[in-house]
């Protein structure tokens, strides 16, 4: 206690005063001051109102953000999350920095040990907790109408967690739990597993998501569209087709983000410290095989600047994305997404034509994502086959989810349900490091599980790193 600073040696000359002058004999200064303050932290003991699960609820809601596209760790920004990584690992974004963390994974070589990755791993699979940590307040403490809407949130949290690092890591990921402050391990899942749990997460959110005001029927949506996306990572495309069957196209679940709280992390790597440039199929290593040329289609739904400066690692070329500013809403889950996900079902039984008008219409008809306005556009001519059709698809799919979480799992279903290699799909050629020529495009085609998770004693390492 010599350590003690000058305000709490000034507090406890208060406290003693107060004790002295009000409550003689009834006040322990000492202890009161000794007791442990963790004014970051809620105690279950603490969380045995309405109030209290409301904010593990708000917290939890914070911490899902964060995980997707805020800084996942809490020490501020310039932190990647989890689609700010798939962009990287993908056509989307080319890394024009210098720390070799964002360079490796660029590249697709990412080791097990990776600081970064292991700590976004970790922020997601916390993320979850928090979820069940406010569904087991709320189920307690708050029976009303808005306690059921949000249990019925944290389960659309958790599933949407599952569903999107299945699609993005390995397989083999435990999805273990906490239970009163003892881990309770539990073995890998497959990826497909992991689809199947989020899809059973969204049948259970759904069952506390009944009633009609605006509010409920948003998180609603919300739940079908991501039940939709796992059914499709599992092959049922009709199915998933049924299940958005009753989405709207302008339908929006917002991540939202303020200069209070944390920055849109796609601002915070583009326009403030300029790390992520725009993906491009050219760079000073030649031609990258397969990838869109995003900073070249000048297409609407790609809003694109040459700066006509120079990069964070000041010798690659800055392009910069103007899709998201500091603090614009950005959504995980739209109506558009239900719409894409009809037309892939259309794809699949080989109705190109239905494919096509679904795509039309969304492209003929001014869109809003976020606040981000996308002008009509006109309509794509007819593939003559279904090869072509697929391209299509996928190229048109890439544009109206840009940046959103969607582009890694494409390009990985692309390889197991469509037959592709990942030298036909993902990015690959010379590679370009700190704007010189430096290699070849590696082969992943998935995250690997970080070796942190070893703590875990039925984990021995991925399953296997097939997409």
């Amino acid at each position: 206690m010599k350590k003690l600073s000058h305000r709490a040696r000034g507090a406890t000359a208060a406290l003693a005063v107060a004790c002295g002058t009000l409550f003689l004999g009834a006040c322990d200064v000492q202890n009161q001051l000794l007791q442990p303050q963790q004014p970051g932290v809620i105690s279950p003991s603490a969380v045995t109102t309405a109030t209290a699960a409301d904010a593990l609820y708000a917290g939890a809601l914070g911490q899902w953000n964060k995980v997707m596209n805020g800084s996942p760790t809490n020490s501020g920004s310039n932190q990647e999350a989890l689609w700010n990584w798939e962009a990287l690992f993908t056509d989307e974004i080319r890394s024009v920095d210098t720390f070799s963390q964002r360079n490796d994974d660029d590249q697709r070589n990412l080791a097990t040990n990776d600081v970064v990755l292991t700590a976004l791993y970790n922020a997601a699979q916390q993320a979850r907790g928090r979820a069940r940590d406010a569904i087991n307040a709320l189920a307690t403490y708050d029976p009303s109408a808005t306690g059921k809407q949000h249990v019925g949130e944290m389960y659309l949290m958790m599933g949407y967690i599952e569903m999107e690092m299945s699609e993005a890591f390995c397989n083999g990921i435990p999805f273990g739990e906490t239970v009163n402050g003892v881990p309770q391990y539990t073995q890998p899942l497959m990826d497909a597993d992991g689809f199947k749990l989020a899809s059973a997460r969204m049948d259970t959110a759904l069952t506390y998501l009944t009633a009609s005001d605006p509010g409920t029927l948003n998180i609603k949506y919300a739940a079908l569209v991501t039940k939709a996306r796992a059914q499709v990572d599992l092959g049922d495309f009709a199915g998933a087709a049924a299940t958005v069957a009753s989405v709207p196209t302008n339908f929006q679940y917002n991540f939202t983000y303020s200069q209070t709280t944390f920055d849109n992390e796609w601002w915070v790597e583009g326009p403030s410290v300029k790390r992520y440039s725009a993906g491009d199929s050219v760079d000073v290593a030649g031609q990258i095989f397969n990838a869109i040329p995003f900073a070249e289609l000048n297409d609407p739904r790609v809003s694109i600047t040459d700066t006509h400066q120079k990069a964070e690692d000041n010798h690659s070329d800055f392009v910069q994305v103007n899709n998201w500013g500091r603090d614009d809403p950005t959504p995980p889950l739209t109506g558009i997404d239900a719409q894409l996900i009809v037309a892939e079902s259309k794809l699949q039984t080989g109705d190109i034509a239905g494919m096509m008008g679904i795509l039309n219409a969304l492209r003929t008809s001014p869109q809003v994502i976020g606040v981000f306005k996308i002008p009509a556009m006109a309509p794509l001519p007819m593939p003559p086959d279904k090869t072509t059709a697929t391209n299509v698809f996928f190229r048109e799919k890439a544009l109206w989810q840009f940046e959103r979480g969607y582009r890694m799992d494409d390009l990985r279903r692309l390889v197991r349900q469509y037959g592709r290699t990942q030298d036909q799909v993902f990015p690959s050629g010379g590679f370009t490091r700190n704007g010189t020529p430096s290699g070849q495009f590696g082969t992943e085609v998935a995250f690997p599980v970080p070796d942190y998770e070893m703590t875990n004693p039925n984990f021995h390492g991925c399953i296997d790193n097939n997409a």
